[in-house]
């Protein structure tokens, strides 16, 4: 089937996007685009650093997927692919994509975003950042159709930025350009400095089966540690590294470890998604303002993460690579 005439500008943002990562990380984000009754979105495990050297982009019928947003059939959108051959599965989060009546969508996992939206001071902030702005914030949920109809429920006809407390940021418009500038906007205006960040190599030898990582500042500074420890701040962390940071290898085999006051340890053979999700925790918190709390998204979200198929397919689509 014909690709829009805008494809190859939206496979050149969404490699951009995907290739930056301070906007996304591995296999995270996602971006569509809309002709007439079709929707092309990226694949559920691809990665959009992939867009111009990769088909990643699955083609759906917009109407039967925006009806899966509103309630008909699993949310899943499996049975919206217009290829019955295809491989490919559609991201988690294909409903809102089809719900927001915008050409082009992009969704990200922005470290400046996430660096407000995990903080109730973050969140004020960020309010009087994008100010003048058509933007709304929606609480976490559930990717997927819970985070769907959080979104159906706040948004309004003129709405373009959507902050995803816990988890990131959704920009739209009318033109692949538009939605480019729209992000552009957005990134400077929550724009946020590093503000700790050195560490010194561990001396002591690390965990067996581990290496120590450039990010053991995070063990190194007594805040940051407290917080690496005490939970899990959006999605792709528990997807990827599992629930917080243990400080012990255990039998669950986390993928990272941090050792109080010594270094973060990455088990050897950890896959690169992991990876990128640990270098995220250390962007967002190295960019944390002292006298903003953070807020976990908690056992009961965690457990829901952990537990769910579809991103139980996404793990192993990750191993993979």
């Amino acid at each position: 089937m014909p690709y829009p005439a805008d494809m190859k500008a939206f496979r050149a943002l969404s490699a951009a996007l995907g290739s930056d990562p301070l906007r996304v990380q591995g296999a995270g984000g996602n971006t569509s685009i809309k002709e007439d009754a079709t929707m092309w979105i990226k694949a559920s495990g691809t990665e959009l650093a992939d867009a111009e050297c990769t088909d990643i982009f699955v083609a759906v019928d917009r109407d039967a997927a925006r009806a899966e947003a509103h309630g008909s059939g699993d949310g899943s959108c499996k049975t919206t692919v217009l290829d019955p051959s295809s491989t490919l599965r559609p991201s988690i989060e294909t409903t809102f994509h089809a719900a927001l009546d915008w050409a082009v969508v992009a969704h990200t996992h922005s470290i400046a975003t996430l660096t407000h939206c995990i903080s109730p001071q973050g969140c004020v902030a960020a309010r009087e950042k994008l100010e003048g702005l058509p933007y709304v914030f929606v609480p976490y949920a559930k990717p997927g159709l819970p985070l769907t109809r959080e979104i159906l429920a706040r948004i309004t006809d003129e709405t373009q930025i959507i902050v995803l407390e816990n988890h990131g940021l959704i920009c739209c418009a009318d033109t692949v350009a538009q939605v480019a500038m729209l992000i552009e906007t957005v990134e400077q205006r929550l724009q946020m400095p590093l503000l700790r960040g050195s560490s010194v190599q561990p001396t002591q030898p690390p965990p067996r089966g581990f290496a120590w990582t450039a990010h053991s500042w995070i063990a190194q500074d007594k805040d940051a540690a407290e917080q690496a420890l005490s939970g899990s701040y959006y999605p792709d962390h528990v997807v990827f590294l599992g629930p917080a940071l243990p400080n012990t290898d255990n039998e669950d085999a986390p993928p990272a470890i941090l050792v109080d006051g010594v270094g973060v340890a990455l088990r050897k053979g950890a896959t690169p998604a992991q990876t990128a999700m640990l270098t995220c925790l250390s962007d967002v918190l190295s960019r944390l303002p002292e006298g903003w709390d953070i807020q976990a998204i908690g056992h009961a979200a965690e457990a829901e993460l952990l537990n769910w198929d579809a991103e139980k397919y996404r793990q192993a689509l990750a191993a993979k690579t």
